[in-house]
Order: structure tokens, then C-alpha cells, then sequence
């Protein structure tokens, strides 16, 4: 029997875009024969949209993007487990393509909670602290991982003590420093500052999307990044390499112009490698992960290792890092979106073993 898939998608988030070129190529690797698939679109207002079962994949992003033929749910979010005739629709998994604000951050994983539906992913308390830096560093300094210096602030204290923060910056964090919203993703918001004058404008650029704000040292380092695949005892593909021929690596840089290179496997001593696969499933479970995490990290010419951050739901198109990293570790893309599916009804299952009253 075929399972009912549920693929959420889209969002009111600076990461929009985003999410609907992951929709696409995941709708495109889905088994019909498998699966049966049922598109949901949250338009950038913020508007849920539920469109027909899909019969084959999408040709363009903007077949994904329903009008009046859609059923809009204006009322209540929840009409998404109706079709239009106001039957409900009982899905076997619902699978998360929601990147940034209201989608990676816990907000929605905490609403299928409540609905007691299966979902591809992380659960709420990861998806929150992975997607707010200052809580994941601090979660990543209990569990000992190494980490470059940082410090943070919000917009409140930024109004009223601005040279305090700057002082406080320079006195604890040398040139070059990068600038980021806490709660954000795909590098938007992000800038690099060599000078406290390109330190304000940073943060007065962060805080267009985020009330609180990471300033970090920077480290002349490689930008390496591991797959972390599983639920209670995740597995962990082979590095890669990322090298932009930017500054660093922006969010132009990541999905416009191409100006990156991808190199997997990273070319790292076997010692180094061990090193960063433990650190990433070390990473995983300070967050409490499940399903999926690419862990972010910076390793030195002398091999230091530094954590950078993890992210909950990695960009999943089949040309993006998670999935080409499983790729190079004999995992196809059609066969990792498969396990995910399994990894998320398994963890359900175990869930409705506990006891929620007393006998």
C-alpha cells in the first residue's frame, strides 16, 4: 500500500526561494509508485494552500505555487489535512521543506506534534536550538566541543549601549569578525568586518532580519561539512570541501552565481577525518537530532578543528551538500529521501509507546 506524503513547503521566510527549489527536486526523486504526494504551500504571507495530489513531478517551480485552483485554508492552518471535497486526508509522514523562519526553527514541528502526525526531521527542541546560534554555541560548550570565540547581543541593548557592545567586541574578538543573525540560515544577513566602521554597518544589516545578533572572530580555515544521518544512532558521510571565490561563502555564492566549489571528499588527513565524524555525532546529540544534520565545520592549516554550526535542514536539492555528500557515501538521493520517511515513522512509533496518564 502506497504511503501518503505530505510536503510542506515554501513559507513566510527570507529563505522562500529556497525552499521551493528543495520542493521541486525532492517531488522529482519521489517513487509515485511508492508514494502518493500531496503538495502544501505557505505562500510568503503566510497563507497555507493545499494543492491536488500530484501524479508526476513538477516541470517548473511555479507549477508548485497554487492559485485559485488551490484550496486555501484562510481560517485554520490545520484545514491542510482536508481536500477540498472536506474529507480527511490520513498521512503516513508529513515531510518539512520549510527552510529559516517558521519552518526550521521549531515552529511547525511543534504544530504536527500537536496533531500527532509523523514528520521527516528534527523535532522541536533541535530544530529551535539549531536554529538559534547563541543557543546551539552554548549547547556545544557543555558538550566540550572546540569552538572560534563569540559574543552576542540584541537589539535593545544594541540602541542603548552601542559602544559598550563595539568595546566589548574588539576587546574580546580580533580582525577580521563576521556579523549574523541568530536565527536565520542559508548565510542571509551575514557580513564580514575588518574595522569597527564595517562592524556597525554589519550589525545594522543583521538586524533587519533577527533581534538577536552573533559576532564572531574570524579563523583562517577550510570550511568543511559532514552529513549526519539517523535517530539514536546516526551515521556520518565523508567531508567535503566548500571554496568560494568570494570572501566567504554568502548567500549569492551559495545559490546564484555559482562562484563555489564543492570538493568531496575533502582532502583531509584519515585522522582528521575521524576527528570531525565524531565531533558532528557529537554535535547531533547536544542537540538531541533526528533524521538530518549538516554539521558546519573550520579546520586550520595545522588541522585545529572548529565547530561552526549544524544545521537542521540542510538546502536538499540533489546539488546541494547534504545529499551530494551521501551521494559520495553510497547513499543516492532517492534512497536518502526513502530513509528519512523511515527514520521519521520510526521515531513517531517509539513515541506513541510512552504513557501520557498514570495507570
Amino acid at each position: 500500500m502506497k504511503k501518503r506524503i505530505g510536503l510542506l513547503y515554501g513559507g513566510k521566510s527570507a529563505e522562500h526561494e529556497v525552499s521551493l527549489s528543495t520542493a521541486r527536486a525532492v517531488i522529482g526523486a519521489l517513487n509515485f509508485e511508492e508514494y502518493e504526494v500531496y503538495p502544501i504551500f505557505i505562500t510568503p504571507e503566510g497563507e497555507w494552500r493545499r494543492g491536488e495530489r500530484l501524479e508526476k513531478p513538477a516541470s517548473t517551480i511555479e507549477e508548485l505555487q497554487f492559485g485559485d485552483e488551490a484550496t486555501i485554508l484562510e481560517n485554520n492552518i490545520t484545514d491542510f489535512l482536508m481536500d477540498k471535497n472536506g474529507e480527511a486526508t490520513q498521512f503516513d509522514v508529513i515531510f518539512p521543506l520549510l527552510h529559516g523562519t517558521n519552518g526550521e526553527d521549531g515552529t511547525v514541528q511543534g504544530l504536527l506534534e500537536v496533531l500527532n502526525l509523523p514528520y521527516v526531521g528534527n523535532g522541536v527542541l533541535a530544530s529551535s536550538a539549531g536554529m538559534d546560534k547563541v543557543i546551539m554555541k552554548q549547547l556545544f560548550e557543555i558538550a566540550g566541543l572546540p569552538q572560534v570565540p563569540y559574543t552576542y547581543f540584541i537589539r535593545s541593548e544594541w540602541v542603548n549601549e552601542k559602544h559598550t557592545i563595539l568595546a566589548r567586541c574588539e576587546e574580546q574578538l580580533n580582525w577580521p569578525m563576521f556579523v549574523k543573525p541568530a536565527n536565520l540560515g542559508s548565510s542571509v544577513g551575514i557580513s564580514k568586518a575588518t574595522n569597527r566602521e564595517e562592524l556597525v554597518t554589519a550589525i545594522d544589516i543583521a538586524l533587519q532580519y533577527d533581534r538577536k545578533i552573533v559576532v564572531e572572530q574570524g579563523v583562517a580555515a577550510r570550511e568543511i561539512e559532514l552529513a549526519v544521518l539517523g535517530n539514536d544512532f546516526p551515521e556520518v558521510s565523508v567531508p567535503g570541501e566548500i571554496k568560494p571565490m568570494t570572501d566567504f561563502y554568502d548567500y549569492d555564492s551559495k545559490y546564484k552565481d555559482g562562484s563555489t566549489a564543492l570538493i568531496i571528499p575533502a582532502e583531509l588527513p584519515a585522522e582528521t577525518v575521524t576527528s570531525l565524524q565524531e565531533l558532528a555525532k557529537r554535535a547531533f546529540k547536544a542537540i538531541d537530532g533526528s533524521g538530518l544534520v549538516r554539521a558546519d565545520f573550520f579546520v586550520t592549516a595545522e588541522n585545529n578543528i572548529y565547530m561552526n554550526e549544524v544545521n537542521t535542514m540542510p538546502g536538499f536539492t540533489p546539488v546541494s551538500m547534504y545529499p551530494l555528500l551521501w551521494q559520495h557515501t553510497d547513499v543516492s538521493y532517492p534512497v536518502l529521501i526513502d530513509r528519512l520517511i523511515t527514520l521519521a515513522i520510526e521515531r513517531y512509533e517509539e513515541k506513541q509507546q510512552l504513557h501520557y496518564k498514570k495507570d
